[in-house]
């Protein structure tokens, strides 16, 4: 059962819990609220979640609060950040405000992270930087904890999930973001499926004999299962390119588990961000991209009553929706939640003791 909660509401509650483990407050109201808004856009596998399991890794001592990313190496639009292990919505948020100054300066910005914590929802530093007027990709990796997904052909896990993720100004509104996983399907929304007792699309995973299952238990085994690359060989391709370019040319490594820092979870990104006026007039860009725009979306609806969804639009519609309704957790999520509150003396904010069934 699902319930709804006040996005403030569980902000402040997550705050809360990682100031008690040691996170200085702004550290802790960004990684709580990049958390709320993934939930608020939809993506509740990189949401609220995921709360609990940073709380655990700190206490293993394998996210580190407080820590301070170093510029290891800065040459004009380029920077190589090493994230020390900490918290990576804040290593993400500083490298994005380095990606922004570079790119006023240069153009362009090519910035690198290395040994970040989990960045969470990528999408969301792709719309910063969009809404800094800048186009961006991104590719991602871990160098050996998150190794989730066969390759193609393959029956066990070899590769990470690989996030890449886009984005661009909308002279018309929020703006464009593509923001996927290299995998069929992310391996929070089988954490998600397993909460809430229901089953995995068709296609999707394998279990730890290498058989397709629908089963969120199998896929964690014992033996662990698999995740498969969405598209056969093309997803296969391009997670083996998130490694070289998110791993192996940062410097933070590609998935492997005998990487000195597979025993944690690393996430590293490449990030290009492109000021479009340094390529040709910001108004030709702009008018452009409205009428491509424009013209993508006029296409009749393959179904009555639908329409053509462009990048970005779902997630700017499910906020939309979730700010007037509340962020709806599930019972195992909300109970970790209330878990790791009593366990850390952190009492639950007013606002969270009437939440409705959904």
């Amino acid at each position: 059962m699902s319930h709804h909660f006040p996005p403030d509401g569980i902000a402040q509650l997550i705050s809360a819990l990682f100031r008690a483990v040691g996170c200085p407050d702004a550290d802790a109201a960004l990684i709580a609220d990049h958390l709320v808004e993934s939930n608020l856009v939809g993506h509740d596998s990189h949401g609220v979640i995921r709360a609990a399991k940073y709380i655990d890794w700190v206490g293993r001592g394998e996210v580190l609060p407080g820590a301070r990313t170093e510029i290891v190496r800065s040459a004009g639009p380029l920077a190589v950040i090493d994230g020390g292990f900490g918290f990576g919505q804040v290593v993400g948020a500083q490298a994005m405000q380095e990606a922004v100054a570079r790119a006023a300066a240069h153009g362009f910005a090519l910035i690198a992270i290395r040994n970040a914590g989990h960045l969470g929802r990528i999408g969301a530093w792709a719309e910063h930087l969009a809404r800094a007027g800048l186009v961006s990709v991104h590719f991602v990796n871990t160098s050996g904890y998150g190794i989730l997904v066969a390759p193609h052909g393959g029956s066990d896990r070899r590769l990470s999930a690989n996030p890449v993720a886009a984005g661009a100004p909308n002279p018309g509104g929020a703006p464009f973001v593509l923001d996927i996983a290299t995998s069929t399907i992310a391996e929070g929304k089988i954490q998600v499926a397993r909460n809430k007792g229901e089953v995995l699309p068709e296609g999707a995973v394998l279990d730890g004999s290498g058989r397709p299952t629908t089963d969120p238990a199998a896929f964690y085994g014992p033996p662990a299962g698999a995740i498969l690359p969405f598209g056969g060989h093309k997803g296969s391709g391009l997670s083996f390119f998130c490694e070289i370019l998110a791993g192996s040319l940062t410097g933070g490594g590609a998935s492997n588990p005998d990487s000195p820092t597979a025993g944690r979870l690393v996430n590293n990104m490449l990030t290009l961000a492109v000021d479009p006026a340094a390529l040709d007039s910001r108004e030709g860009f702009v008018t452009d991209v409205a009428a491509l725009a424009a013209w993508v979306g006029a296409s009749p609806p393959i179904e009555a009553g639908g329409r053509v969804l462009l990048p970005g639009e779902i997630e700017a519609r499910t906020r939309e929706a979730r700010l007037r309704t509340g962020l709806p957790l599930d019972g195992t999520t909300w109970d970790g939640l209330c878990a790791a509150a009593r366990r850390l003396g952190v009492p639950l904010p007013p606002s969270l003791n009437g939440a409705t069934d959904a």
